[in-house]
Formats: structure tokens, sequence, C-alpha cells
């Protein structure tokens, strides 16, 4: 059997259309296509037969549309009931958008290898799978729904196939196809920017910019916008004469020449950098250009630390200091959002491409194999330095690594990653007193600070060396030029309340700790707090199991994990060579913080922190020993039911 959805929905038998009388039914049908094999839901098939006003027979309307599919289709496929709903197997049947998504995935693999006679037909054939409209006889309800999606995969495989066209060189016959598509798409910047590309190179300058000027009219009056930068480009390649008649030297899609996009993503340096000069000659030396048997060495370096230990700040200001290294410019990106979670790759590579001259509105925004295939190739054998900031792990940094080694990759991680490790990972530590006091003079002014030497002294000591805490007490202090710093150091005196005074706008050293913590598993994060009573001196990993109730063996696989996400130190060996575990003091003060101000917590939650620092209990795995006062274990949910 054949089954189409790509237009009319139909199906066939040995090549002769089947009866599907009425919308309904063929809504049903649609409903279970599109699912694959998985169920379909009894509401979900009301709401698209339907919408929001169902009849109250809507089961047994619904039971009646089943059992005339399973009548018309026959044995070739099985519609079951199964809760709570239903699921189709069509077996060897054919449907026309299985074979259109792998045509078309396989034309944009073919256009990104360059292959563009194989893309241009693999596409044309995805295309060939259309007959008009998607679900064009079905319940507005489900063509509202699904239609839309389905019209946009077929315009980006229109688009992409033309661009393999153009590659090839068929600007003449592209050229009525676009004036219709135009009329089609009128709001499409990327077909606009095409046909203004097949004009140009059919001699038809003048008709490509004012092709440009009635794009831009539209989108003014329609949206009230300004064209994109491809549309931009594309007008400008053709202002100046640069969009040569073959694209063999570059792609239709790039808004300029290989060469030409030169991209300059670096964050400004810092003002107030100070107290890491060894680092920075170290860091600046890593990034230099070697040659290992004459041929590039790779160059990937990696700067670790707890939260707030200024690892931006250093890989920003070595970027800028070996800028002559990187003629084919800089690209950056932050790998995680304003809450601390992880970005998708997918995500950060769509925004490098575009930095790099590469639009990817025609390729699948969630293909990350396509889009790593672009970005590499787009960066290959080029001196680039790639500032990746914040990296989570290894599955996020991989895709974003150039397969060439002349691109350099600066990471900073508040862990230690596998992909970058030994002599190419520069580990900071807590600043010294002296670093410290020019950090804070830096932040809050020389005079200023000069002028309190004993309440200078006091901020220092509290901040404990962490360059967040020193710029936020710095940047307090500079904000009131009236207030004595002595009154700052005064209430960071109180440790119940340092951290609560250590944030200022956005900086924030509780909120900087708080993904650290969140993004540990269960047991580690609820071991966290349940540690604090150990206090500031180093501890063995003996002691911690005393403390956690576990065996020694696990304790330390907790330590570690703590230790990999930066919440720990690890600190001198002891006579046998065992390793001692340290706090730093403000990430004491944090863990403290955990076990909250006497809220009682339910079994089996953990703790979260609210802005103003009070803990909450929130779900998480226990870890099943003898806590703190008010922190539950895993021993009470057993004993409780």
């Amino acid at each position: 059997m054949e089954f189409r959805v790509l237009g009319p929905v139909e199906a066939c038998r040995s090549g002769r259309r089947i009866d599907l009388a009425g919308a309904k039914l063929r809504t049903v049908l649609a409903a279970l296509l599109l699912a694959r094999g998985h169920v379909v839901s009894d509401q979900r098939l009301t709401s698209l037969l339907w919408g929001w006003g169902p009849p109250v027979t809507m089961y047994a309307q619904l039971y009646t549309y089943i059992s005339r599919l399973r009548k018309l289709l026959g044995k070739d496929v099985s519609i079951d009931r199964r809760f709570p709903g239903y699921v189709l197997d069509i077996g060897e049947s054919r449907l026309d958008l299985i074979e259109f998504e792998r045509l078309e995935r396989s034309g944009r693999e073919a256009l990104l290898r360059g292959d563009s006679e194989k893309a241009s037909t693999l596409l044309g054939g995805a295309l060939a799978e259309w007959s008009g409209p998607a679900f064009s006889n079905v319940t507005e309800f489900l063509a509202e729904i699904e239609g839309p999606p389905l019209a946009e995969s077929r315009a980006v495989a229109l688009e992409n196939r033309i661009t393999a066209d153009l590659e090839l060189g068929r600007h003449h016959q592209l050229t009525p196809e676009l004036a219709g598509l135009l009329t089609e798409f009128p709001l499409r910047e990327r077909l606009r920017a095409q046909a203004m590309t097949a004009l140009y190179r059919s001699g038809r300058q003048a008709d490509a910019l004012g092709l440009f000027h009635e794009g831009r009219r539209t989108l003014a009056e329609e949206l009230g916008v300004e064209p994109g930068e491809e549309l931009m480009a594309a007008y400008q390649a053709v202002l100046h004469g640069s969009r040569a008649s073959r694209t063999n030297s570059w792609s239709v899609d790039s808004p300029v020449a290989p060469g030409d996009a030169v991209p300059a993503m670096l964050p400004p340096d810092s003002i107030d950098f100070a107290g890491r000069q060894s680092e920075l000659t170290s860091l600046c030396r890593l990034l230099e250009p070697r040659r290992d048997a004459g041929a590039p060495s790779s160059r990937r370096v990696l700067v670790t630390g707890m939260a707030g230990m200024g690892k931006t700040a250093l890989a920003v200001r070595a970027a800028h200091s070996s800028l002559q290294h990187f003629p084919d410019g800089q690209l950056h990106a932050d790998l995680r959002h304003p809450d601390g979670t992880p970005k998708d790759p997918r995500e950060i590579l769509v925004r490098l491409l575009r930095a790099l001259g590469a639009p990817v509105s025609g390729y699948a925004a969630d293909d990350l194999d396509a889009l790593v295939h672009l970005y590499r190739a787009r960066i290959s054998n080029k001196q680039l330095l790639i500032l990746l900031d914040d990296a989570a792990s290894d599955t996020q940094l991989v895709p974003l690594l150039p397969n060439t080694p002349e691109p350099a990759v600066l990471i900073t991680s508040r862990t230690v990653l596998p992909t970058v490790t030994g002599s190419r990972t520069i580990a900071l530590r807590p600043l010294d007193g002296v670093a410290s006091l020019q950090l804070l003079a830096a932040a809050a002014g020389p005079e200023r600070i000069a002028a309190v030497p004993e309440a200078a002294a006091a901020l220092v000591s509290y901040c404990a060396g962490l360059p967040l805490a020193l710029r936020i007490a710095g940047a307090r202090t500079a904000a009131r030029p009236h207030s004595d710093p002595a009154v700052l150091a005064g209430r960071l005196a109180d440790p119940a309340t340092r951290l609560r005074e250590l944030r200022f706008g956005e900086l924030d050293v509780s909120k900087a700790l708080m993904p650290s913590w969140h993004g540990l598993d269960g047991p580690a994060r609820a071991a966290f707090p349940r540690l604090a009573p150990l206090g500031q001196s180093p501890f063995p990993a003996a002691r911690a199991a005393a403390q956690l109730a576990e065996p020694e063996t696990y304790a330390e696989l907790l330590l570690e994990a703590l230790v990999d996400a930066a919440l720990l130190e690890v600190s001198e060996a002891d006579e046998q060579g065992r390793p001692h575990y340290v706090f730093h003091p403000l990430t004491l003060l944090f863990a403290r913080s955990l076990c909250g101000r006497g809220e009682q917590p339910g079994p089996g939650h953990n703790w979260w922190l609210t802005p103003d620092h009070q803990a909450l209990p929130v779900v998480a795995v226990g870890l099943g020993v003898p806590c703190p006062p008010g922190v539950p274990s895993r021993h009470s949910e057993r004993s409780s039911a």
C-alpha cells in the first residue's frame, strides 16, 4: 500500500485510490500516520477532529472511524487499541513523508559536502513527493497544527535545491521559477537573495537591485522590519559586482565570499584585570603557533577553577593579548544560559556559523551533524581563535572543536575535561593577599583603598582570594563614594550573612556557585551540605565517610565528584599518600546555607537556595546516611515506609 499526506491525504492499493470519504476519516488516518508507530491518544484524536467543542458522542464516533479505517485498509496494515488510544502499523507500506525526509536529508548532506549535482537530484526527488499543500483535505484543526511545519520543511528543501542549481550554473533556468516562488513566498529572504543572484548572473543587475527594494518595502509593510543580514549581503554583493557568474568559489548561502567574513566576537577586555600575570604568560605561550615535525600542532587550552575564580577574565585578556596570531578572526560563545544550564551545541553552532558568514536558515536547526560539518568546513585551515566559555561537559564541547590544527581553542570550565588534559590545562587557585589587594583596588579605586588599609585588609580576608567576591566588594565600595569601606567590612565579618552581602547587580557569589552544585548527581548533591560540619580544616576520605556514615570507598567517589565540580579542593596528602580535601571558605558558607535555617523538609527531599539564601526542599535522591539536623536521609525514608 501507499499512503500520502504531502498534499491531499490518500491511501492507495496497487495504484488505485481507496475511497476515504469524509474529512474526519482522513483526519484520523493522518494523525495515526504522523505518529509513526506510536500511540495517538483518544484526547488528541478528538481535539484534531472537533477542536475545543467535541460532541457528547465523540468516543462512539471515534470508534466508528477506526472501524471504517480497518475495513477500508484491510490486512496490509493494523490499527490496534493500545491505552490510552490507537496505534497504526503500516508494515511495508510506503509513506510519502518518510521518503521526502530521507531524500531531503541525503540531499542536504550532499550539499554540505559540495556535491551539487547529487544534491540537486536528491532534493528534486524529495520535492517531487509533494502534490499540493499538506493535509489539504482534513479538518482545519489538524491542518493548522501539522501543516505549517511541513510547509517550512518543503520551503527549506526548495531553497537548498536552488542553492545546488546555482552552484551548477543554472541561473538562466532558475530565473522564471524564482519569480513565481517570490509571488508565493514574498517574505522568504533567502529565496529573494537567490533570485537576485540568478538575475545578476543573467546580466540583469538592475532587476536584481529592484528585487531587493521591492522586498525591503514588503518586509516593512508586512512585518515592520528591515532586511536581514543574508538579503543585505546579497544586495551589497550585487551592488559591488562581487557575485560571480558561477558559485564554484563560494556558496550562494554565504553573504560574503570566503576570506571576507572575519569574525571579531571577543568580549571587551577587563579594565580591572589583576593578579594573574604568571598564568597569563603561560596561557599566551600555549596559544602561540607551534609546529611538530614540520606540521602545525593542535592548540586546545583549558582554564579551570571554581565558579568566580576569574577564568573568563583571564581567557579574555589572553585572547586580546594574542590577536596577532589569529589574522582570520576570533569566535566566542558562552556555553551556558544565564541560569547556569548548559546550552545545546546546535544553538551555539548556529551563532558561530552566522559570525563566519554562513546563515543557516537553509539547514535544519536540529540537525547537529549537518551543523558540525558546515562549521568545520568554514574554520578548516584558518588561523582562528575560538573562545568557548564555561563548558559543561565533553558531550557539549566536542561538536564545537575543529578537525584541523590551525584554529586554536581556548576553553574555560569549572571542571577538568578529558578532551584537554596535562600541560594544556591551567588550574586557577585563589589569589594571594597582594594580588587580592591589587584587584580590590582596581575595582574600587586605588586612592579609596589606600586610604583605609585596615578595612581593605579585612575585605581581602573575607573575600578569601576569590576574584568574583573581590570585584563585588570593590564595586560596592566604588558605588558608595561617601560610605566608609569599614562599614562593608563589618557586614562581611559575620559568616552567617557574608554570602548575602557578596552580591552587587548581576554579580552574586551564591548565584555563581549554584549551577556547580545543581549540576551534580543526586548522591553528590546531597552529600555536599552534609559535609559542611567538617569545617575549614583539610579532611581525609575516612573522616568524610564517618560524617556520611558510608563506606570509605563510596565516600571517595562522592568527594571526587565534588572536586570535579570545583566545590571541593584537593589539599595535601598524609603520610600514607592519601589525599585530603578542603572547602574554600566561601564554598563552605555556601554549603552551610544549603542546610537552611530551621526548615524541615519531608523525606527524600534536597535543598534549593532562594535569592535571599533561604533553603527550600526540592525532590532529590537521598544518600541514606545520618545527616545534620534538618537534612533527611534514605534510612529515614525506609524506616517511615
